[in-house]
């Protein structure tokens, strides 16, 4: 009888890893449904990103007050849950705080340091309600997040909370059995408990606790959140080169080369079997990783001038839509074996051509975008396919492409009349 405990907690910890890992994999499916696409280059680079914006949160930093609050919340729960390998040990062994004796002093300190965290992680995720629920910031209120995704955001903050606190009344009631005084937080709380409950208070927070960080880490693949552990991938195959430059199809660029010198042009080439995106399957794998790391933060729209001032476009929204049917497609594909068609695509069901001819090109979503998401190129990508395979673009365009396929330029004047403004 005395291992059922241990049992029930390697049950339960072997189950959750194991369907944690069985959504993962689905998420990794999903992102290589798109396009192939090197990124191998400058890695010196690439590391240099990831240290900087993902685990330095560098652009966070430019809100230095939310940054922090940010900072607290994301450095408290990475580090307060290295006790969770303590943890894991006493469950399998059926021990209690095995690290005490060996560490000595040094695990009162840590203890403490983590109490700290957990401390400030309570207020900055209270802060960060209020935030959302009460002054209610453009941002968030935005009908981007009507239903789930607005839910999903206060339901990972109160869970939080929810861990953090039971990781203080865990450690009083120890506290009150073993460790008076010794915690710095806690130990101001241990007399709130007596020694008769203290044990049975101590044990039901403990596997609470555990329970709930398990939980947690089962939620992330269904959440906004995921963006804790992708956000690191997706740092690090980030655009490298300058914004303003846009990735060119070899296609198109070498049909323009051929007719300007024919002698260039290849036997036998076959022209792509698709110009751009209309679904999800036509975009990059990096397009669709960073649908999947989106924090749902709202900053990109915020930058957007197009959203600013009225117009349909919102980019989170093109992002979200992006992840919300890659997400149909997996279980499309789930339950088919095979991808069947359903008679719906992310152009024209998800996202809307007002929206996409609504964007500037600005970039500023981009260079907004804490961990280093492009809904830019997604716009490019469906823009392309509106153009080159529907010949559906704006009135204004079409006079410009057909000035540029007779003219060679964009505006109405013949090539023979270009300079002849310099006559008289």
């Amino acid at each position: 009888m005395q291992y059922i405990p241990q049992i029930l907690f390697l049950i339960f910890t072997v189950f959750a890893i194991w369907f944690f890992s069985k959504n993962m994999n689905i998420i990794r499916r999903n992102i290589l449904l798109g396009k192939d696409k090197d990124i191998s280059d400058r890695k010196g680079e690439r590391w240099r990103n990831v240290l900087l914006l993902a685990f330095g949160q560098k652009k966070m930093f430019r809100y230095p007050l939310v940054a922090l609050l940010h900072f607290v919340v994301y450095a408290g729960f990475i580090i307060i849950n290295i006790e969770m390998l303590e943890i894991v040990l006493d469950g399998i062994a059926g021990t209690h705080r095995m690290f005490r004796e060996p560490l000595g002093g040094f695990y009162i300190f840590l203890i403490n340091f983590f109490e700290i965290l957990a401390v400030l992680v309570i207020v900055s995720c209270a802060v960060f309600l209020i935030r959302r629920n009460v002054i209610k910031l453009k941002r968030f209120i935005s009908h981007d997040l009507d239903g789930w995704p607005r839910s999903d955001a206060n339901y990972i903050l109160i869970t939080e909370i929810v861990l953090m606190s039971l990781f203080l009344i865990m450690n009083s009631a120890d506290a009150t059995l073993h460790d008076k005084g010794q915690y710095l937080i806690s130990g101001y709380l241990s007399p709130l408990f007596s020694g008769e409950s203290a044990y049975t208070i101590e044990k039901t927070a403990w596997w609470l606790h555990i329970i709930g960080v398990l939980a947690f880490l089962n939620y992330l693949p269904y959440s906004k959140h995921l963006h804790i552990i992708l956000a690191f991938p997706n740092a690090y195959y980030g655009k490298l080169q300058p914004l303003t430059e846009m990735d060119n199809m070899p296609s198109v660029q070498n049909e323009v080369l051929y007719m300007m010198q024919p002698e260039l042009a290849p036997t036998g080439d076959a022209a792509p079997v698709k110009f751009g995106a209309k679904d999800v399957q036509d975009l990059s794998w990096k397009n669709l990783l960073d649908a999947y790391s989106c924090t749902e933060c709202g900053r990109c729209s915020a930058a957007c001038p197009a959203t600013q001032t009225g117009k349909l476009l919102s980019p989170r929204k093109i992002v979200m839509d992006t992840r919300d049917r890659l997400t149909e497609v997996g279980k499309n594909i789930s339950k088919n074996g095979s991808f069947v068609d359903d008679g719906k695509t992310l152009l024209h069901d998800y996202i809307t051509t007002e929206e996409l001819w609504a964007c500037t090109t600005c970039n500023a979503c981009v260079k907004e975008c804490p961990v280093s998401i492009s809904p830019l190129d997604i716009i490019l990508e469906l823009r392309r396919s509106l153009i080159m395979e529907e010949s559906n673009a704006p009135v204004e365009w079409n006079a410009m492409f057909s000035n540029i396929e007779n003219n060679f330029a964009p505006w109405k004047l013949s090539p023979d009349d270009r300079d002849a403004w310099v006559n008289g």
